[in-house]
């Protein structure tokens, strides 16, 4: 890491480009700075790549996912310190004012993240104790009711220590259509948050459309 991170900032300098970096990772104990990191070295490119195939499948369907939902939307974007692909829904209604706790990551950020009602869901590698690599849904704050709603498919679960319903990547691999699956699991734990949470569904959602095409809209005083 740390030969890397001098490589980076040094083409950076060549180009007449100043950058200002933090150089601690965020959400990881005890992170080492970039520049004195000579632990995690190790690249394969081989599972870089599935990695990167991975993200692009998930990509593509929790796009798809997201057009079912006319409220404020988070684009689907992907966290540098948890390494997760993820797409927020916010109801519009104010939250609580979240704990934070995050290491290195300021209470600040935390709370303007979670300053309003959110259904997250999205794709993490695993990491910080968790061994698989796995799809998960959460809500902010947690509604009375929420984890023990039926969710979809069998496969997934709530997840106590995490807080949230997860559903293991190797069920969706091996599922015979794998994306009908991820589908279910994604309507399932956002239904069982917008129903526990008393959200305005009515206004809130419409029927899932295509990523990138604008819905045809009547004309005026038709």
């Amino acid at each position: 890491m740390a030969d890397f991170y001098a490589a980076v900032m040094s083409m950076l300098a060549d180009l007449g480009i100043a950058v200002r970096v933090s150089e601690l990772p965020c959400e990881i104990p005890g992170a080492v700075p970039f520049s004195r990191d000579r632990t995690h070295a190790a690249y394969d490119a081989e599972y870089a790549q599935r990695f990167w195939r991975v993200l692009l499948q998930a990509d593509r369907v929790l796009k798809r996912f997201r057009t079912g939902f006319v409220g404020k939307c988070s684009p689907v974007h992907f966290f540098w310190g948890s390494f997760d692909l993820a797409v927020t829904r916010f109801s519009g209604r104010q939250a609580p004012p979240h704990p934070g706790g995050a290491p290195g990551l300021a209470d600040a950020v935390m709370r303007e993240a979670y300053s309003h009602e959110v259904s997250s869901a999205g794709f993490w590698p695993g990491g910080g104790g968790v061994e698989e690599a796995m799809f998960y849904s959460y809500a902010y704050p947690v509604p009375d009711g929420f984890k023990d709603r039926r969710v979809e498919p069998d496969a997934a679960r709530f997840d106590e220590g995490l807080g949230e319903f997860v559903l293991p990547y190797e069920a969706v691999r091996a599922d015979e259509e794998p994306e009908r699956a991820l589908m279910r699991f994604l309507r399932s734990t956002y239904e069982a948050a917008a129903a526990t949470g008393g959200w305005d569904r009515g206004a809130l959602e419409c029927p899932l459309g295509r990523p990138g095409v604008p819905r045809p809209v009547p004309p005026i005083g038709a």
